[in-house]
């Protein structure tokens, strides 16, 4: 166990989180034990995986700053004992008027390495009458972040984030090799849209792409997708979850990465554009 080398076994632990912190941390721990019983040495959680919770009102009642949150201290003495690095997809946590949805990496002393707040909030309204306004609960994140794990370099998104190849591009070029996007994806965008998604920002950025996910119904009504993803950097599927909790592995070689960006070397090819209005109307003159 310990610092990561250039090839190891990475795990992606599938949740369905309660209300209730105590009982998500105590499921996340067994499948962090069964994880690196099988072998892993990176570990990585889903979006929210502290509390799944729509209401604000019981947001408020139930969270706690970072300082003080359970979770997160639990993952950090698991990470020291098992000496693994711990991706902790995203916590949901007090900070000032309102929440961030933050993610973490836990070094394998169990010291925090990096973190990370959600950039783009999920203000959406989707078929069906479902309807979503994180930024009226959440502050949005203010930088993108890289940092090392071992001998790999980590891109830290969380769910919403994938839909915005730019972002996985900067991160790419500041040295990640490996990208993710660990998520609670609503179960109709994510039979329509998770796995293309996936593949496509490995594809582009010829790089590994690891992304732990929600699963399921929830205890506030949501249902999401699941399907928790490990992609290569030719945008090969590794290994896919279900909708189901569970654990799912795949060795990581980055090796692979430059060997796919030597065939399609799209990071040197990228060029600073601006955009030409052509062949349309001309605006009415001011009078």
């Amino acid at each position: 166990m310990g610092t990561l080398t250039d090839t190891f076994v990475a795990a992606a632990l599938q949740m369905r989180s309660t209300r209730d912190v105590a009982e998500n941390t105590a499921a996340l721990l067994a499948m962090a034990e069964e994880a690196v019983g099988r072998g892993a040495t990176f570990l990585q959680s889903p979006e929210i995986s502290n509390l799944c919770e729509r209401d604000k009102a019981q947001l408020a009642q139930k969270l706690r700053p970072e300082s003080e949150d359970g979770m997160l201290a639990a993952i950090r003495a698991f990470a020291a004992r098992r000496k693994v690095h711990f991706h902790i997809g995203s916590l949901a946590l007090k900070e000032g008027d309102k929440f961030v949805n933050r993610g973490f990496l836990v070094a394998p002393d169990g010291s925090i390495a990096a973190r990370y707040d959600k950039l783009h909030l999920f203000d959406v309204d989707l078929p069906n009458g479902e309807s979503w306004r994180e930024s009226a609960s959440y502050h949005a994140g203010r930088e993108a972040v890289v940092t090392p794990a071992g001998t790999a370099v980590l891109g830290m998104t969380i769910c919403y984030d994938i839909r915005f190849p730019y972002l996985y591009r900067a991160l790419a070029e500041a040295g990640a090799d490996i990208l993710s996007a660990p998520a609670c994806f609503t179960r109709q965008t994510g039979e329509a849209h998770w796995s293309v998604l996936q593949r496509a920002r490995a594809i582009e950025n010829g790089a590994f792409m690891i992304s732990a996910a929600q699963g399921g119904k929830h205890e506030d009504g949501r249902e999401s997708y699941g399907h928790s993803i490990i992609v290569d950097p030719w945008g090969k599927v590794l290994a896919e979850g279900g909708a189901e909790p569970g654990v799912i592995l795949a060795e990581i070689d980055l090796a692979r990465v430059a060997e796919a960006r030597a065939r399609i070397p799209a990071l040197r090819h990228t060029r600073a554009i601006s955009v030409s209005r052509q062949g349309f109307a001309p605006e009415k003159a001011a009078e």
